[in-house]
Order: C-alpha cells, then sequence, then structure tokens
C-alpha cells in the first residue's frame, strides 16, 4: 500500500519553485533534486530551484554562464530533455514561443555553472517533447519528438566525455514517430511508452484547448510499449580469448499481460526498486468529446513478474495532470507541477510506500527492543514511531488494526524472550561482544556508513543471494526485500549488524 502526502509550505524553508508544466527535474546524487524550466500561463521559464533534501530546503543557486543572447545559462524553454550523470545536469532541446531548439548544455552542479557545448557528428535536428535516459555514468540516449512539421523516430546516443554524437542505426520493425512518451533504461534495454503519434487531419479540430493544439499538433495517442536492445557496448578489449559480439541495435514491441495503462501522453515513467512506476499523462476523450482526459492513477511494470499492475493508494490523490516530474528519491517520489487542461500546478506531492515503512521499522525495532532489554532500557514507545522532524511521515495514516496487533505480539514475545535470556543487566559493550555486532547504540558522533561502503552489508546480500544479480544496487534492494518478509526470529544474530546499520541510513536520509 502506498500513500499520497501533500506537502505544506511549513515543511519545507527557503522560496518554493513557481508553479509550471512542461519543466525537468533530476536526481543530482543522493542530496539534491534540481527543477529546470517549464510553461506557465505562455510564458517559457529558464530558472533552476533546488531542493535540499538533508536540510529540507528550497533554494536557488547564483549560476553563472553566459549564452549567446547576454543571459545566464539556457534561453527560457519547456518540454526539453533533462538527464543527470554524476555532478551534472545536461539539457537538450525543447521549445521557446514558437521555436524549435536544438542547443545543448551542461549545468556543473558543485560549482553551478553553466556551459553550452559544442558537440559534433551526427547532430539531432531541433525538437520538442523527446524522451531520453542515461546510459551508465558516461552516454545519454535521446529517442523520437516532434520537429514542428513532423513526429520523429529517430534514436541517437551522445558521448558526454567525447561529445559526438551518433544516430543510431536500427534494423526492423520500428516503433510509430511520436513525441510526448517516456524512454527508460532499464539493465541493457530502453523502454518506451505512449505517446503522441502521427497526423490525423480532424484531429486538431477536436483539440479545442490551446495547449494541445500548440505543443505538439494532434495525432493519436498510444499505449504501446517497445523495448531498444544494443545500447550496451561490452568491453571486452583486455579478454582476447572471448568473442561475444554487442547486440545488434533492434526494437522489439512487448505485450505484457496485467493490468496495463490506458493510451496516454504527457506521462512520467520512474524507475524505483525493483519496479518501473507510470503516473498521470492525458488521453482522448473519444471521437465525440471536444476535451482530453487527465489521469492521476499509478500504474507499475514489475520487473521480476514482468506485468502490469495497478498500484494502490488510498483514498486522497493529486489532481490529475500531465507534463509534470516525478522524481524518485529513496522509498520515496516527489510529483511537482503539471498541467490538467485548465490550469497549471505548482503543488507538492510526496508518493510514500506505508507498508515498507511500518514492517522496517517494527522489524528493526524489534532488535532495538532485544538490545534494550538486554540493558534494562526498554522503549515501547518506539513501535511505529518515524523521526522527529519529519512532517510527511507524521501525516501518513496509522497502519491497519490487523498489522499493528500481530506486531505488537510479536514485540511481546521478543521481549520475553529477551528477559529470559539476559537474566540482570550487563554493559553495552560486552553486549555487542556477546551478540558479535558491530554498530554502536549511541547516537552522538554517530557516521552513517554508505551501502556501497559497507563491506559487511555487501557480502552478507552477495552470501544469501549468489549470482541471482549482477549489481549491488540489485543485491542490495534484494536484501532489504528479502529482511522485510522475513520473521524477525528467523534473522541470524549475524546479520544484525548489517541490518541495524542500514536501517540507520535509511532513517538519517528519511526514506523511512
Amino acid at each position: 500500500m502506498h500513500y499520497w502526502v501533500r506537502a505544506n509550505s511549513s515543511d519545507f524553508a527557503g522560496h518554493l519553485p513557481k508553479p509550471r508544466s512542461g519543466h525537468t527535474a533530476v536526481l543530482i546524487g543522493k542530496s539534491k533534486v534540481i527543477v529546470f524550466g517549464g510553461l506557465v500561463e505562455k510564458r517559457f521559464l529558464n530558472d533552476i530551484a533546488v531542493y535540499d533534501l538533508d536540510n529540507k530546503l528550497w533554494y536557488k543557486p547564483e549560476c553563472t554562464g553566459n549564452s549567446s543572447d547576454g543571459g545566464v545559462g539556457p534561453p527560457a524553454r519547456a518540454f526539453h530533455v533533462a538527464v543527470s550523470i554524476d555532478c551534472h545536469m545536461f539539457i537538450f532541446g525543447g521549445r521557446s514561443g514558437s521555436k524549435r531548439l536544438g542547443d545543448f548544455w551542461v549545468l556543473d552542479t558543485d560549482i553551478w555553472q553553466w556551459s553550452e557545448l559544442t558537440s559534433f557528428g551526427d547532430l539531432p535536428s531541433p525538437r520538442d517533447f523527446a524522451a531520453a535516459s542515461s546510459i551508465g555514468n558516461r552516454k545519454i540516449v535521446m529517442y523520437g519528438g516532434w520537429d514542428g512539421k513532423k513526429w520523429l523516430s529517430d534514436v541517437y546516443v551522445m558521448d558526454t566525455m567525447s561529445l559526438e554524437w551518433v544516430e543510431l542505426s536500427v534494423t526492423g520493425t520500428l516503433p510509430p514517430p511520436r513525441c510526448g512518451h517516456t524512454a527508460t533504461m532499464l539493465e541493457k534495454r530502453l523502454l518506451v511508452y505512449g505517446g503522441r503519434g502521427e497526423d490525423l487531419a480532424k484531429a486538431c479540430a477536436i483539440l479545442s484547448k490551446w495547449l494541445l493544439t500548440w505543443l505538439c499538433g494532434g495525432g493519436p495517442i498510444m499505449g504501446d510499449l517497445w523495448a531498444l536492445k544494443g545500447l550496451i557496448e561490452e568491453d571486452l578489449w583486455f579478454l582476447w580469448n572471448l568473442t561475444e559480439e554487442n547486440e545488434t541495435p533492434g526494437w522489439t514491441q512487448l505485450k505484457l499481460p496485467g493490468q496495463a495503462p490506458s493510451p496516454r501522453c504527457g506521462h512520467t515513467v520512474t524507475s524505483g526498486g525493483h519496479y518501473l512506476l507510470l503516473f498521470g499523462g492525458h488521453g482522448t476523450g473519444g471521437w465525440l468529446s471536444r476535451y482530453d482526459i487527465y489521469y492521476n492513477d499509478c500504474i507499475v511494470l514489475d520487473r521480476v513478474s514482468a506485468q502490469w499492475k495497478r498500484l494502490p493508494t488510498g483514498e486522497d490523490l493529486p489532481p490529475a495532470r500531465a507534463y509534470h516530474s516525478l522524481t524518485c528519491i529513496g522509498s520515496r517520489y516527489l510529483l511537482f507541477g503539471g498541467f490538467d487542461g485548465k490550469s497549471t500546478f505548482g503543488d507538492i506531492w510526496w508518493l510514500v510506500p506505508a507498508d515498507m515503512m511500518a514492517s522496517i521499522s517494527s522489524m528493526a525495532i524489534l532488535y532495538w527492543v532485544k538490545i534494550s532489554c538486554a540493558v534494562n532500557h526498554l522503549s515501547f514507545h518506539l513501535l511505529y514511531a518515524y523521526p522527529e522532524d519529519d512532517p510527511i511521515a507524521k501525516r501518513l495514516p496509522a497502519p491497519p488494526p490487523k498489522m499493528l496487533a500481530e506486531d505488537r505480539a510479536t514485540t511481546n514475545d521478543s521481549i520475553q524472550s529477551a528477559v529470559k535470556e539476559n537474566q540482570g543487566p550487563i554493559t553495552v559493550s560486552e553486549l555487542q561482544k556477546r551478540l558479535d555486532v558491530s554498530v554502536s547504540l549511541s547516537r552522538s558522533g554517530l557516521k552513517i556508513v554508505d551501502e556501497l561502503e559497507d563491506r559487511e552489508f555487501l557480502e552478507l546480500a552477495s552470501e544469501l543471494l549468489g549470482d541471482k544479480f549482477s549489481d549491488n544496487g540489485q543485491n542490495i534492494q534484494a536484501l532489504r526485500e528479502n529482511w522485510r518478509k522475513s520473521n524477525p526470529k528467523s534473522i541470524a544474530l549475524g546479520e544484525l549488524g548489517p541490518l541495524l546499520r542500514d536501517y540507520q541510513r535509511m532513517i538519517t536520509r528519511h526514506h523511512l
């Protein structure tokens, strides 16, 4: 179960970004979300708003870097693409007024400096409503868009080190040209969903709103899913005895089971954990309707079962919208802005997985209770408690009574078991030695170790999961899922140290 929680202005320090649609929002590292550009009331924007996750602060950085028109940074625009790689945000294309753009910019977020990049190779034509994604930590892939006259179906790959564009030669069946779609890298494949396609002469007459006709011309809205292979170059130059060749680029249309989303464009698809989350967008109301239909539903593409699923999200939902941004931050999603055919939004919402937070919290707290019992320091009030400085978690609905009753029973059993095992108080250091737990119980001067630097945590993930996954990120998510589903009594004491350190990480980053 997930819940939408609307953020209040009191939840943040600083000045919140202006209402807008057609903007972009990217996550830099684990601590910054950068919102750029957009459109409000026919006015195009080129401002930057930064959300500092650690300090819950919105601010506008003082950027440097002049453009050809004498301003700082890129000209105002909307419906561009933005991709983050390391500390850099790359911007391409978009629209400013009636002009499609084909310029390429990068923002260095360490020094807040804009640079217009002079690239070479197969330069893509000016366009808006394209979609792009990063390939690893060096390349960017971009697909489709609208050049003002036609929908596009070309694929370009940009090397951010050499600044060379390469148009990918793709064989076989191609997806219909489109704009307003999404493109998301999933392991070695680029997944493209939806969008608005080839022109129909009568489509523009049906659409009454100036935004839809002026932006991308009209045309049928699609609900197809395609996968592009051949984007990853295998690094085999040093393995002389291997003859494996790179995949030939090719498209495959995927028809997956489950509750597939309705055809739409202007939606978002955001990668988080073992699934892709699709939210919002708009579709046609039918030939007898003068208006488009806007959505606020959540559909996930489960990577494990390879099927579509509807995501339960409670009763309090954000208004339906399209051309918004949805950014994955840990286990939460940050929704900002968008357009519903009449109004431009400036509201901020969080999508929070309440069931995961409750189960992980109760599981970890059971171990805290065991340790606390051993040193005669019980803290029953911690069950289902969240960090005091986390206003979003405080506004979450309470866990269902059945869940509370089950966890209380489990907690009581653990308390009684801990008391029986430890007759009389012992020192914390002695307890740590007895349980072989390498974690400090004191919060003063506590250093939070990153997952990728926690050797014991990574070794445990690899030991439990074997060769099931090829990278640490998947191992980490799978280990957390394994803990979440496990009965606390079945978890070995040797896992207690890594579990508590991971719990501290998630609490510190306010993911719980």
